[in-house]
C-alpha cells in the first residue's frame, strides 16, 4: 500500500502538470483509502521477529496465534481471520516492536492526505440475486478458462504452500484442495462461488462506509448519462 501510494501520487502530479485529469479505476478500496487518507506510522518489518513468530505458529498452530492476538488487540483480532497467518503475525509483530496494538496505531496518520478532493463513483449491482448469478457464471468461466491448470502449475513449485499470501486469492485455495483430492469438483465449484460471494459482500460493506460516494446501478441503460450529470453537478467540467 505504501509503494502504491507513492507511485500513485507521483503519477497524479505528473498528469495534473499536463493539464489533464487523473482517473483512478479499480476495486481495491484499501489502497484507495491509503491514497486518500494517508498511512499509519507502522514500524518496518523485523526479520528476526517474523522468523520467531513463524516458528511459534508452526509449533502451536493458527488458532493459538490468533488467540494471543485477541488478548492484546481484540479489535484487530475481530477483523483478521484465524486462518490468515500473515496478517495475524504482522499484528503480533507490530505489538512486539512498538508496545501498542495495531488497531491503535492505524487510527493515527503520519502521512499527508491527498492534496485534492476526489469525486468518488461506485458502480454497484442492482440486487443480491443478480450479483450472485454473475459470480457463479464468472467462477465457472474461470475454471473453464484454465484456473485448475494454472494452480496445478503453481502447485508443482515446491516453494509454494497454502499458507502463503498468493494462495489466498479467491478460487486458488479451493482448486489446490481439489487437486489434493480433498474435495470433488462439485464441492470445488460450490466453495469457490461461496468464497467469491463473501469477498463481494466485504467489498460492498466497505463501499457503504465510504463518505461522499455516489452509488450508481451498474446495469442501468443510462449509466453514462448518470455519470455525466453527476460530474456537471459537481462542476467537474469547465465551461
Amino acid at each position: 500500500a505504501a509503494e502504491f501510494r507513492s507511485d500513485a501520487l507521483r503519477e497524479i502530479a505528473d498528469i495534473r502538470q499536463q493539464g489533464r485529469i487523473p482517473l483512478l479505476v479499480g476495486g481495491t478500496m484499501l489502497y484507495f483509502r491509503a491514497l486518500q487518507q494517508g498511512l499509519s506510522p507502522l514500524p518496518a518489518a523485523s526479520p528476526a521477529v517474523r522468523a520467531r513468530l513463524e516458528e511459534e505458529r508452526t509449533a502451536c498452530g493458527n488458532a493459538a496465534m490468533h488467540a494471543r492476538l485477541r488478548e492484546i488487540d481484540p479489535q484487530a483480532a475481530s477483523r483478521i481471520h484465524p486462518n490468515d497467518p500473515q496478517r495475524v503475525q504482522r499484528a503480533l509483530e507490530v505489538f512486539e516492536l512498538t508496545g501498542s496494538p495495531l488497531s491503535e496505531l492505524q487510527t493515527r496518520s503520519a502521512v499527508e492526505k491527498l492534496p485534492v478532493q476526489p469525486l468518488k463513483i461506485a458502480l454497484l449491482p442492482p440486487d443480491r440475486a443478480w450479483l450472485h448469478q454473475r459470480i457463479e457464471q464468472r467462477f465457472e468461466a474461470m475454471l473453464a478458462g484454465g484456473l485448475i491448470e494454472e494452480v496445478a502449475t503453481l502447485k508443482a513449485n515446491t516453494d509454494l504452500s497454502l499458507d502463503q499470501p498468493a494462495m489466498r486469492a479467491v478460487g486458488y485455495r479451493q482448486v489446490w484442495r481439489f487437486l489434493d483430492s480433498e474435495i470433488d469438483y462439485a464441492t470445488l465449484l460450490q466453495q469457490g462461488v461461496s468464497a467469491t460471494r463473501q469477498f463481494a459482500k466485504r467489498q460492498l460493506t466497505w463501499l457503504r462506509s465510504e463518505n461522499d460516494l455516489i452509488r450508481l446501478d451498474c446495469t442501468s441503460s443510462k449509466l453514462y448519462q448518470d455519470v455525466i450529470n453527476y460530474l456537471h453537478e459537481k462542476h467537474f467540467f469547465r465551461t
